[in-house]
């Protein structure tokens, strides 16, 4: 979701670094033959998450939602030299189509994916993070971010994804709504716990960046 008029999205996307042409192609085959193509983070979204990534230079990156790779890719292009990206997702059938485009990178070395529920899998990780991007089930997002946190190193960064919900986090809650219902208490969560510090930017349908003490 978009909140800004149109005509002064399309300036600011315009006057923004456009995305690399593999992505492109990622993108049009997304929207081409995969189901809820609007789950691809986007070119303008995905130049964000690319800057956020060389700012920070990380050396370990979690994704927690791979879909088709795209946001992956753009985080992949701050990793530090011998820096390494696990990515998680729960779909197995959508990993050859990722596989496909990370094989294109220059990042395919570096990526790690693993299918199944990130619930299970990222106990299981014996590694600190620099980053992390959170862009799954959002019924789920309390837990990821209970499950990363002692996974950070200080100073590194949780990106947390679709937080404005396309506005619904400002309207009546419909009580079994339960995705509404749990963004509200991670963005709660979020701007009042003490081990981070947290900044919303309306970027597009909401994106948090919460660095850690």
């Amino acid at each position: 979701m978009n909140f800004l008029p149109e005509e002064l999205d399309q300036y600011v996307i315009q006057h923004s670094q456009h995305e690399p042409q593999l992505l492109k192609e990622l993108s049009r085959e997304t929207w081409q033959k995969i189901l809820n193509p609007r789950m691809l983070s986007g070119a303008f979204q995905g130049r964000v998450l690319a800057m956020l990534s060389k700012l920070i230079q990380p050396k370990n990156i979690l994704e927690i939602g791979t879909y088709t790779g795209y946001s992956t890719l753009c985080l992949a292009e701050g990793l530090a030299k011998n820096g390494k990206l696990i990515t998680i997702d729960k779909n197995e059938e959508l990993e050859s189509f990722q596989n496909k485009y990370f094989q294109k990178s220059n990042f395919r070395p570096q990526i790690h994916q693993k299918i199944g529920n990130a619930i299970q899998i990222i106990p299981k990780l014996d590694i600190r993070f620099d980053l992390v991007f959170i862009d799954a089930d959002k019924s789920n997002y309390v837990n990821y971010f209970h499950l990363v946190i002692d996974k950070m190193n200080s100073g590194g960064i949780i990106l947390s994804d679709n937080v404005l919900w396309s506005g619904k986090v400002i309207e009546e809650l419909n009580p079994k709504d339960t995705d509404t219902k749990v963004l509200l208490e991670y963005n709660k969560l979020l701007s009042t716990d003490d081990r981070i510090e947290t900044v919303l930017l309306p970027i597009r349908d909401g994106l948090t960046i919460s660095r850690v003490k």
